[in-house]
């Protein structure tokens, strides 16, 4: 099983490579624990099935991604340069991905979403619960900006989910584009949509 320690971690490591560069319903559980150096009968130690491996996967890697976004969207931070750095952290982070795996991928949560949503319910669940988490960091940007008369959106939340859909939009049609530069003035659409006067929305 190798280094106890770490095997589980390896498991979800390579879980989530795998279906973000592959797919969820072509990866195998041989293919998991061969990408994680660890043995089959050691992967039923630690999970029952590779839906539920994906699930804490997803979990865990979201963990570690709310401190990046911690960072970006403080509170001392003013609301619309929040928006601009997390349109400057996917797109250098999707670069940064399509420098490691020779192609870009997107958003993980969409990708895997969009496959397994009618076929894994407990899955499509926990990556409804993650892609709702990330919305209310948008949510709070929007409000704030509002309160400080930066933009007019009283109702934060719907105007959270039509960002989120534009910009999920987008990533998507970086992986289908295989083009990183599809992202290149989104924070220029996002201003577009709240209704940012010209000016004020500098392109990534």
């Amino acid at each position: 099983m190798g280094r106890v320690s770490d095997a589980k971690q390896r498991l979800m490591d390579a879980v989530l490579e795998l279906i973000w560069t592959g797919s969820y319903g072509s990866t195998t559980i041989d293919q998991i624990c061969e990408k994680a150096g660890v043995k089959k009968g050691s992967f039923y130690y630690f999970f029952d099935s590779k839906s539920a491996l994906a699930i804490e996967a997803l979990e865990t890697s979201w963990a570690s991604k709310q401190v990046e976004l911690d960072a970006i969207f403080s509170a001392v931070v003013p609301p619309l340069d929040r928006i601009r750095k997390y349109c400057e952290f996917n797109y250098k982070y999707q670069q940064e991905i399509k420098r490691k795996y020779g192609r870009a991928l997107g958003c993980p949560q969409f990708a895997l979403g969009a496959e397994v949503s009618t076929q894994e319910v407990l899955l499509q669940k926990k990556i409804q619960q993650v892609l709702d988490k990330k919305r209310k960091y948008l949510e709070s940007a929007v409000r704030d900006a509002h309160a400080a008369g930066l933009i007019d959106a009283p109702d934060a939340m719907a105007k959270a989910r039509m960002i989120q859909a534009y910009f999920e939009g987008l990533l998507t049609q970086v992986r289908i584009d295989n083009d990183v530069e599809v992202l290149r003035d989104a924070v220029g659409g996002i201003f577009a949509l709240l209704g940012v006067k010209e000016g004020e929305a500098a392109p990534v």
